[in-house]
This record gives structure tokens, sequence and C-alpha cells, in this order.
């Protein structure tokens, strides 16, 4: 009767696991997960920002044509009577369900979260969210602070708690709940961990030790980056330990110790989600719906960690618009699994310091590298406007129609479009991304790109530059990502019809990624990219 889904979201998670290569963090569920899954290794958000992302991957549609880039509008009133992806769930049998961050809240989803269009019951929110921003980081000074490195002794939390917790024990309860019911459902589960501030149970600090933690690879602010396109981490500023250092604006570096101590912070949350994570994948097992459940795991964008002397999302950047993403499907991405199998035993991120195993579970990095002949890898360049078409297809629906050109007045339709195509590899086996082509440059006629774009207020770093309001855009950054390159072209923007003028250019960004990989090098003012001026105005 079809698969039940399990979406897991992730708030501000760039792709620092062990199963996309990065060395220093603890993730064992997660790249446990990735070891059944098919596994995307260039998945590009559509907005480095969480209202518009999660509005444009939960409808399917850009931002463009959600007509949201700030947190003040709500998409079915402003723009077009958007149907969603679990909406979509709902009216084809499902019980869908929501629990923690899924749709950003306040006026984006209508104080509501979209309810009751895309849910069945009203969502939960776990009531220690309310906290996430008082002061409860303990200084040095040993008084309390809302600090951005915040690791703390969750007894002495407001509950005794924190939201992931809250949220990982309500999505088990509605597990269990479904397993008695016997209905379909889909189940999203949103994680409020790495975004700031980064407060997370103080123990994970342990697998980090500082003398571990490097800097950022290229930690200062490119000569060739256009200043639109910098963005000046205002809320980083803005929390009390940052606030004490007096980082001159907008260029200014943070103390090389206060980076590393971010970063720190930052992989400690990464592995506390992991944790949570594992205990509901587990829990996925215990109830015994592991072999008819399809699980989506992703990120609404990414985060800078002193890359290009950047922090926090707000850009166009790798770091900010990449995101982890794989999909879990039963059959597909592994062998069938039978009834009461275990696919998802909880693994202890303390018990695998420095490469120890416990006894009779898989290495993580064998089960990361190997794939243990199961799941795959595809270095395709995708979208997350794409996953409302490709989940529609995996779990056997029919696949919303592609939206024609201009689609405000179209209810249901989709901008993005199904790569389950690309799941289609022998198994076990990582797949190369390439075209077939001869090397020359008509060979990127046919390769897929993604499409990012962010808001600017004016040519110049201001206190608004990261999150300005709709009335306050000026500038829009288009953005196309291939495996090859990333072009950005910073044009004039209308508020007022929602315009984009690419007759009015106001700076440019090339990056050739054979030399280029973390973006430090643009190019635009020295290379003719007629080409590529071409395929983004397509």
């Amino acid at each position: 009767d079809g698969m039940n889904v399990l979406f897991i979201i992730v708030d501000d998670l760039r792709p620092v696991l062990g199963c996309y290569g990065d060395k220093l963090v603890k993730s064992p569920n997660i790249d446990q997960l990735a070891s059944q899954s098919m596994v995307f290794s260039n998945a590009y958000a559509q907005q480095a920002l969480c209202a518009p992302s999660r509005v444009s991957f939960l409808t399917g549609r850009r931002p463009d044509t959600t007509r949201l880039y700030d947190f003040y509008s709500y998409w079915r009133v402003h723009a077009g009577n958007y149907s969603t992806m679990p909406q979509y769930f709902k009216e084809n049998g499902y019980v869908t369900l929501s629990v923690g961050k899924v749709f950003h809240p306040g006026v984006s989803s209508n104080y509501s979260d979209d309810y009751p269009y895309s849910w069945s019951i009203p969502p939960f929110h776990p009531s220690a969210e309310k906290h996430e921003n008082d002061k409860t980081c303990r200084g040095k000074d040993g008084k309390l602070h809302a600090n951005l490195v915040c690791p703390v002794n969750v007894t002495e939390m407001p509950g005794g708690t924190l939201p992931d917790i809250q949220s990982t024990e309500e999505a088990i309860h509605l597990l269990n709940v479904m397993k008695t019911s016997r209905q379909k459902f889909f189940l999203a589960v949103g994680y409020h961990k790495p975004h700031i501030p980064l407060r997370y149970p103080q123990e994970f600090l342990k697998l980090y030790p500082l003398e571990n933690i490097t800097l950022a690879p290229d930690p200062w602010v490119p000569k060739k980056l256009p200043s639109v396109a910098y963005n000046p981490w205002m809320d980083i500023r803005q929390r009390d330990d940052v606030e004490a250092l007096n980082v001159s604006f907008p260029y200014g570096a943070l103390p090389d110790d206060f980076q590393r101590q971010i970063r720190q912070s930052y992989y400690a949350a990464v592995s506390y989600l992991d944790v949570q994570v594992g205990l509901l994948l587990s829990a996925l097992d215990n109830v015994g719906l592991s072999n008819n459940t399809i699980v989506v795991f992703t990120a609404d964008h990414g985060w800078s960690l002193g890359e290009h002397g950047e922090w926090a999302k707000y850009s166009n950047f790798d770091v900010a618009t990449r995101v982890p993403l794989m999909f879990y499907v039963p059959g597909m991405t592994t062998s069938p699994v039978s009834q009461g199998a275990r696919v998802f035993p909880y693994l202890d991120p303390f018990s695998h310091i420095g490469g120890s195993v416990p006894k009779g579970k898989f290495p993580v990095l064998f089960l990361c590298l190997q794939w243990v002949d199961r799941g795959g890898q595809s270095k395709k360049v995708v979208e997350l406007v794409s996953l409302f078409p490709t989940l529609a297809e995996l779990a056997g629906l029919q696949v919303p129609p592609a939206c024609p050109k201009m689609s405000f007045g179209v209810v249901l339709c989709t901008e993005g479009t199904s790569i389950v195509h690309y799941f289609n590899i022998s198994e076990g086996k990582v797949e190369e991304g390439k075209e077939g082509c001869d090397g020359t440059d008509m060979c990127f006629n046919e390769e897929p790109v993604a499409f990012s774009q962010y808001p600017r207020p004016a040519d110049t770093p201001q206190w608004n530059s990261d999150k300005p309001k709709l009335k306050d855009i000026r500038i829009m950054g288009y953005s196309m990502r291939a495996m090859g390159y990333r072009y950005t072209l910073w044009v004039q923007f209308d508020p007022n019809n929602f315009t984009a003028n690419f007759e009015r250019v106001h700076a440019g960004e090339l990056y050739m990624m054979e030399n280029d990989p973390n973006q430090d090098c643009n190019v635009y003012n020295n290379t003719s990219h007629g080409w590529f001026f071409q395929k983004i105005l397509d």
C-alpha cells in the first residue's frame, strides 16, 4: 500500500559528516543511515535562509515564485495557494505529522506551520524552544549570558531538557502511535542544532579537544570578492560573547582562538544531533517499521565556519548553500529488509573515539567508505526544490506536473524535477556525474545545475545585509552551480513588482572548481562569460 515517510530536516547543517569525507566529526548514526541510502554529494538549497529555503522545498517552488526572501509573508496570501509536499501526501491518504522546526514558525507559515492544510494534527513544538535565546550559558565570570558558544549542563536548563531532546521523544511517541494505528504516515522531524546559539550538552565537547580544531582553510576575505557578496554575520555579532570582542564592522576578523571555539562547538552540536538521529532511527527499528519506511535526511542550508572571513549563512557560497541529502528506500537502496530486522542499531559516538569499534558493530569508517555493498553515492548536482517530486515518485504517488513559466495561479506543480533516475546505478558504486562529453564547452549544456539566490539592500555591507526585509531589497544575487563552476550575478531588483533587471549588473563572481574548490579566486573580470550569462537567463 505504499511506504511511510520519515523526513528529517536539520537547521543550518553543512555536510560536516563522516559519510561526506569529514575526518574530524563523530557522526556514526547519520553515517550508518548513509551506508543504507542513496547519498547526493552535490545538493544545494535555493536560498541560504531558513524560511525561504523551507517554503521553497516544501512547496516545490523557487523563491521568486513563493516571493519569500525574508520571514514576513505567507505564500498562500502573498504569492499563490500552492500545495505543499505534506499536503499532497495528506490528500493521498497519509497521516501527516510535524515535530519541531519543519516550516519556519511565524508569519511565513501563517503562525500555524501551515496547519490544517499540511498536517493531520496540530504540529508539535518543544516547550524548551522558548528558552533558546535566554541567558542560559554560564560564562567564565560564573554569570549567565546569551552566548554564541554555549555548552550546558542539561540538568540546569529550564525544564531539565533541550528542544531537540523533546522533539526526539515526541517523534518516537508518534512512531509508536502510528505502529498501532496501521495507517500510512508522513512524519517530518525538524532539529534545531547546529543552528545558533550553539547550545548543546557539554559532554560533547570531550569529542573535540581544542588542539585538534583548525581554522578554516581560507579564513580571509578574498581580494576579488565584490562587497555586495559579503555577509557581515550580524546575528553572530549580537551574541554576548562575540559582542565582548568588539570586532570592527564589517570586515574585522574574530580572534583565532575564538574561531576555533566556534568550530569546536559546531562540531559538538553536530554530534549531539547525531545522537538524536540515532535514537530516532533505532526507534523506527523497535516499532518494526524500517522495512516499509522511506527515510530522507537533509538540511535547509549550510553555515560558514570562517571561510572567506564569513560566519553563518546569508551568502551564495557552497559553504552556505550546500547540504547533506540522502534517501533510504527499503528494497531500492538496500536489499529487501525483513520484518523486524535491525537496520539502524544505535551507535554511541563516545564509543567511537579513536576508531575503537564496539564489539559486533561495523566500523563506521568502513560503513561510510565501502557502502557495505548497499546504498550508493551520486555526484550529480541536485536541488532541494526537487524533494517534492522525488518523494512523490519514491512513495508511488503521481509526480506533480512541471510548473508552466508563470505558475502563480497553479495550485499543484513543481519547479524541481524528480531525481529518482539518479538512483538507478549499479549497487554500491560511486556514480561519477560525467555526461560522456568530449571536454568541450558544449558538454556543459546537458549537465544539471543548481540555482540559489540571495537578496541585498545595498552594494556594500550594511547592518541589514544578511536579512533584508522585502521592501529594502535592491539587489538580487542569482547563482548557478554546476560540477565545474559557480557563476553569480548581482543584479538590480525591484521589490514592488518582484522583478530582476539583468541589464543592470552590479557585480559578478565566477569560480572554477577544478583549480579553486574553496571559491576564493573570483575570475569574473578576466573571463569571457557570455555563455554563462545566457544560461542563467534561460
